[in-house]
């Protein structure tokens, strides 16, 4: 493993809000909070340049207040904005106790914590070796944050699409509830919206697909596994033309 070199310059990361909290949890967890900044870390430390997009059903759900509190669904969708700059904040204090340079840039402004989304000045940050976190989605209400991941990883000329899960990558049913379920090892864009595959959102495919970004599915729970993933190592579940 030592000699071997990362397979990708610069990645986006995608972590839904689950990662920062055990599972069946909300809330944000110290242990699975410093957990995922190391990740990011040896990864940053292989000289790739990471962009991480957080999600925020850790902490609310758009469509779920809206339900149970009667609030318009593009109300709520702010909210839920709101909640992913929380925990971008949080990871950028994680990240910055293991000795990480980071910027936190997000779609709302937000300019006395963090600085706004400008593409030139998130590449820049990139190229300097600074971990770039993004919060507030894509600023827009009805758009998810796989949405988003999809849309920054294009104009960051991301080389990978990152998407770290609680499961092992794509299978063709849940995993968790069918123990015979199989792991796709390999699955073409068309597949994933043809099939309905549990991998992102299909506006999120298709902006991969017109942008010639690969997506990697794999477990962000099991230590080392997206250092192993980005040093080429046959992982999870590979998503490309």
């Amino acid at each position: 493993m030592a000699d071997k070199q990362p397979q990708y310059r610069r990645i986006v990361l995608k972590i839904s809000g689950e990662g920062f909290c055990p599972p069946g949890e909300f809330g944000i967890h110290r242990a699975p909070l410093d957990r995922v900044a190391a990740e990011i870390r040896d990864v940053s430390e292989l000289g790739v340049q990471v962009a991480v997009v957080v999600g925020g059903g850790n902490l609310m759900r758009g469509a779920s207040f809206s339900n149970d509190l009667g609030i318009d669904i593009a109300t709520a969708d702010y909210m839920g904005m709101l909640a992913t700059v929380l925990n971008a904040l949080a990871l950028q204090e994680a990240l910055e106790r293991t000795g990480a340079d980071t910027r936190v840039q997000s779609a709302i402004s937000i300019q006395r914590v963090c600085e706004p989304f400008i593409r030139r000045r998130a590449l820049r940050h990139l190229e300097k070796g600074r971990i770039v976190i993004l919060g507030g989605g894509t600023g827009n209400p009805h758009v998810t944050t796989d949405s988003c991941a999809a849309l920054r990883a294009a104009e960051l000329k991301a080389d990978a699409l990152l998407k770290g899960t609680k499961v092992d990558g794509v299978y063709d049913d849940d995993p968790q509830t069918n123990p015979h379920a199989t792991l796709y090892q390999r699955v073409t864009y068309n597949d994933v919206i043809d099939q309905r595959l549990r991998v992102m959102d299909v506006s999120a495919i298709d902006v991969c697909q017109q942008h010639h970004v690969p997506i990697v599915v794999f477990n962000l729970m099991k230590p080392g596994t997206m250092r192993r993933v980005v040093l080429g190592e046959s992982l999870g579940t590979f998503v490309g033309p």
